[in-house]
């Protein structure tokens, strides 16, 4: 059984090659959902404008779809504006912040 620890666990491994943090910590992740396999993930970017976001995107399927039991990956971008303060306190410290 697949679970959201699992996917979170994986998407630290997912980078903004703009930026040395990883997705997760960077906030923008906003939810992950799982259903018998079928995975979801609704997130965003600190720029809609974002020139990496296919890249980005792609690396988040290809990451999710890695885990065993994972049958279905979508990805469906969430138009919250992204702010620092979503920021995990490592991502911020990294950062100088």
């Amino acid at each position: 059984m697949v679970t959201k620890t699992q996917i979170l666990n994986a998407l630290k491994k997912c980078y903004d090659p703009e930026i040395p943090i990883n997705i997760v910590d960077l906030g923008l992740v906003y939810d992950v959902k799982v259903n018998k396999g079928n995975v979801k993930v609704e997130m965003g970017f600190t720029s809609m404008r974002c020139p990496m976001q296919s890249f980005i995107i792609e690396d988040v399927k290809k990451r999710i779809s890695e885990i065993k039991g994972v049958k279905k990956v979508s990805v469906d971008m969430v138009p919250i504006q992204w702010s620092p303060e979503r920021m995990s306190k490592q991502a911020k410290k990294k950062l100088g912040w």
